[in-house]
């Protein structure tokens, strides 16, 4: 017997398992929504009907692709490149490129998973998807990063377009990947096809706020569950795993609520600034430097760097796991609570494991899922979209506004609809649900296809 998983939903499960062996984060990620939808089924049997369940768990379209290129000193490397276009029940494929060693198809199938749920959430016109390779852009020149998103782009242009699936950004592809991305498109096809990607620069049909977004968005969730406890940001205090894009605009958007975040992370440690991480140096290390998190003990007064360890340990009211999947384990938790924390928001896609949940969960501790959380970037993504399909550019004020707006409406879909099948508080299961039901609907809509 599967635990916590309905009689009627086991044999889903076992399937998946069977047909993605070795696919561990693609179990976990649709073990996590299978458990949600016991009551879904119980209150709606027709929801069963149809092999509905099972479409939406096998992706419409897995393509594996070679990436040939050459580095500075003239050798060729070969990598593997992914896409996975998982539903587009909802409007076109949407979901980021990662590039990072650890990429392989299990990784971009349990993205892309989570894609389609969390774009159901923003009510926007969004399917799911998600992409990547497993090359490592660190230590790479700016010439070596060119050729090899040429390359990439070279094969993936022919499955891309506004109507049919349109990526961004995600680890390891920032503003200067998609702008080589892009170029390499519109050599290709010979078309200015703005909306072909998101998370452009401003000078070429960016949107402003795309860059904050996804820190901002989680940021005005947890904002928003706060409040349903009479609680906010003001006095306290904050640690956020990470360093990169999601991280630096988590951090800004709490200290701008009145919030000290006190540590970040990267993948080699953790620092600790008890006065407040100072953002603009982060920015600095990060974003000018390239450098690592390291760097900011040397440079700042007060702060302390920690090699590996677990950046969980820190004293705090508010936990933001905003770097990569299955960060923060049931051990982590258990020290969170202990602790004392209050709230937390997960800024990374699935950073906690099932233990670290159940933990969370059982101690009354308020847990916003990254399906719900972070999807003020993907978010934002759309209102790109929109923006290009209009030739139109809003200011950062509009955008934020229009972000605000959506996340908050995230929220108040997710406790509705935990609190109507009976779980009031439990957001893991607002949002599955919520999620699920959009999708499903537009699928049986649509038949069997």
């Amino acid at each position: 017997m599967l635990v916590n998983l309905d009689e009627k939903l086991e044999p889903i499960l076992t399937d998946v398992l069977r047909r993605n062996a070795g696919e561990e984060e693609f179990h976990q990620a649709v073990r996590e929504v299978l458990e949600s939808l016991g009551r879904v089924i119980a209150k709606h049997p027709d929801y069963a009907d149809d092999a509905l369940i099972e479409r939406i768990c096998e992706p419409e379209r897995q393509i594996i692709f070679r990436i040939p290129w050459v580095d500075d000193k003239g050798q060729v490397h070969i990598n593997r490149g992914f896409r996975v276009q998982f539903n587009s029940a909802l409007g076109p494929y949407k979901g980021g490129i990662r590039f990072h060693p650890s990429v392989n198809l299990g990784i971009i199938k349990f993205l892309g998973f989570e894609q389609t749920f969390k774009n159901a959430l923003t009510g926007m016109p969004i399917g799911g998807g998600k992409g990547g390779s497993d090359f490592n852009p660190r230590d790479r020149s700016d010439g070596e990063i060119m050729r090899f998103c040429q390359s990439f782009m070279t094969e993936l242009y022919r499955h891309l377009g506004e109507y049919t699936d349109v990526p961004a950004g995600d680890i390891g592809v920032g503003g200067r990947e998609i702008g080589y991305l892009f170029g390499q498109y519109k050599r290709i096809t010979n078309r200015y096809e703005a909306g072909v990607l998101t998370g452009k620069g401003l000078v070429y049909g960016g949107s402003r706020a795309r860059r904050e977004a996804t820190g901002y968005g989680a940021v005005y969730f947890v904002e928003r569950m706060l409040a349903t406890i009479g609680r906010d940001f003001s006095g306290k205090r904050a640690v956020v795993s990470g360093s990169g894009n999601v991280a630096i605009y988590t951090m800004e958007k709490i200290r701008q609520f009145g919030g000290t975040v006190i540590a970040c992370s990267d993948s080699n440690g953790y620092v600790i600034d008890e006065a407040g991480i100072d953002l603009d140096l982060v920015k600095e290390i990060k974003e000018v430097r390239r450098g690592r998190i390291a760097d900011y003990a040397a440079l700042k007064k007060g702060a302390r760097y920690i090699e590996k360890g677990s950046i969980w340990e820190v004293p705090c009211d508010i936990a933001m796991p905003s770097a990569t999947q299955n960060e923060l384990t049931g051990k982590d938790a258990a020290a969170l609570i202990k602790n004392g924390v209050i709230a937390v928001g997960e800024g990374a896609n699935m950073p906690s494991t099932p233990e670290a949940v159940r933990a969370f969960q059982e101690a009354g501790v308020l847990f916003a899922p990254g399906k719900a959380a972070n999807a003020g970037g993907v978010a934002t993504s759309a209102l790109e979209m929109q923006q290009n399909a209009s030739r139109d550019s809003w200011t950062f004020a509009e955008t934020e506004e229009r972000l605000a707006k959506i996340m908050h409406g995230i929220h108040d879909s997710c406790a509705a609809t935990a609190e109507e099948y009976g779980a009031p508080g439990n957001y893991v299961l607002g949002a599955n649900i919520a999620g699920f039901v959009r999708v499903a609907e537009a699928m049986r809509a649509m038949g069997v296809v």
